[in-house]
């Protein structure tokens, strides 16, 4: 790895970089390993930065296949040091690999075929990491996010999805628009809703969770037909917790409109 190539790799840190280049890094040995076993993933590596020791791990697992022979490599590899890597990226210990991934473009759907999210205004990329993981364990192929939400490819996000980002498809748009989609069956989570252990959720539809400081904004709320809350039974006369995490409430109302 070159000093101008480690430079590269450290502008992507700047979502206007990545925007420019289309492209977005990937770190570490899991997520590096995940993307290239993904056949069917519309994620394209552009170029791999990795460490000898790694490159031979994955050719004794046949992950790269014939992708590293000669003229036919489907990707630039750079070898580089643990050293390099850690300079390079936003990881402090990085003995594998970062990738270059072209981000691709995804269609945003015509009409629902089951449940999906809509998030309004997420500003914590763990929390948008963790929810991108809850949507790929309920089956959940769409996650529509508001252009106000942390974006899918900051690092710290990539990192929390564990990968999951590979089988979820996320979009960024007019969140007053990706409602219509739902057609009438619009769920949000609200402090004062309908218990979610007594709602009766269709087959598909879209749930919406608001930011983590302010919830569902009034003006988006309006728009929402169907109002849910998870209850507390916490004890009324002591001091408990105010409200649950984004990413927590989206898990438990997920579970819950998952067994309907």
């Amino acid at each position: 790895m070159t000093n101008a190539q480690r430079k590269f790799l450290r502008s992507f840190q700047q979502k206007k970089v990545r925007k420019q280049e289309n492209c977005f890094l990937i770190e570490g040995a899991k997520i590096t390993t995940e993307t290239l076993k993904a056949t069917n993933s519309d994620y394209k590596i552009k170029q791999l930065f990795i460490t000898q020791e790694f490159l031979d791990s994955l050719k004794k697992q046949n992950v790269l296949n014939d992708k590293v022979s000669g003229s036919d490599t489907d990707f630039e590899i750079i070898l580089s040091t643990p050293r390099q890597l850690s300079e390079a990226g936003s990881l402090k210990s990085n003995n594998a690999a970062i990738a270059v991934v072209e981000i691709p473009f995804l269609t945003v759907p015509k009409k629902l075929e089951s449940l999906a999210l809509l998030l309004e205004n997420i500003n914590d990329p763990g929390n948008l990491g963790t929810i991108i993981r809850i949507a790929d364990w309920y089956g959940i192929a769409d996650i529509f996010c508001s252009e106000q939400t942390v974006d899918l490819y900051n690092s710290k996000t990539l990192s929390s999805t564990m990968g999951s980002f590979l089988r979820v498809r996320v979009h960024y748009g007019n969140e007053f628009d990706f409602l219509k989609l739902a057609e009438g069956n619009t769920f949000g989570a609200f402090l004062d809703g309908k218990n979610v252990h007594q709602t009766k959720f269709p087959q598909k539809g879209i749930l919406v969770i608001g930011s983590e400081s302010h919830g569902i904004s009034e003006k988006l709320g309006k728009e929402i037909l169907n109002k849910v809350t998870i209850p507390s039974f916490a004890p009324k006369n002591k001091e408990n917790a105010e409200s649950l995490n984004a990413a927590v409430a989206t898990a438990i109302i997920c579970d819950n409109w998952r067994r309907n």
